[in-house]
């Protein structure tokens, strides 16, 4: 049994990839497993991190549940769409304003290292795309998925444990759909 914690980074909740959280906690809950969710759609906060690191911003109270929730999580799932081959903008600015130090790492003094607080949990990234999967990996390189995982989740000690593209989400048909949320259904199931 896993605590599971879903981040839904798409910011209209009629979109498909509410369809696919919805499949992935079936899954998960068939299993005996504990889920929390966090759908940034539903939060109020202030994308931007007004001063960066020079002074403390306020959290608000959303943000501040998120942190708990991330802390209580043993598998953080991040399911967004892919925007000009990177997350929405509503994802980077909660990922600017929680993943923070002394939450998500820690920089050490008069060095260039920094200690990764969130060690311990996995993760893994669902994300819908209207490119063919296929040019999106082996032409584009993946980009922004890439950027995510190794200079976000590894950077704060969160390990990748798989990626799953959905796509091209724009053409596909019905029956398309429903295949990828039965088959997300059975990745919640995994765990």
């Amino acid at each position: 049994m896993k605590k599971i914690l879903i981040i839904n980074g798409h910011p209209n909740q009629e979109s498909f990839n509410f369809a696919v959280q919805t499949a992935y906690k079936k899954g998960a809950l068939s299993g005996s497993n504990e889920v929390q969710e966090i759908n940034l759609a539903m939060l109020d906060f202030n994308p931007n991190l007004t001063v960066g690191y020079c002074a403390k911003q306020a959290l608000e109270p959303d943000l501040q549940l998120a942190q708990k929730k991330i802390q209580w999580a043993d598998h953080i799932v991040w399911i967004y769409p892919l925007w000009w081959g990177m997350m929405p903008a509503g994802l980077k600015g909660f990922l600017d304003r929680t993943f923070l130090p002394g939450f998500a790492f820690k920089y050490r003094n008069n060095s260039d290292r920094w200690d990764k607080l969130l060690t311990g949990r996995t993760t893994e990234i669902i994300c819908t795309i209207d490119y063919p999967i296929w040019y999106f990996k082996w032409f584009l390189g993946e980009g922004g998925v890439k950027v995510m995982r190794k200079m976000v989740l590894d950077f704060c000690g969160l390990k990748t444990t798989k990626t799953t593209y959905l796509g091209p989400i724009r053409p596909s048909a019905m029956t398309d759909r429903q295949v990828w949320l039965g088959q997300m259904e059975a990745l919640g199931a995994s765990h």
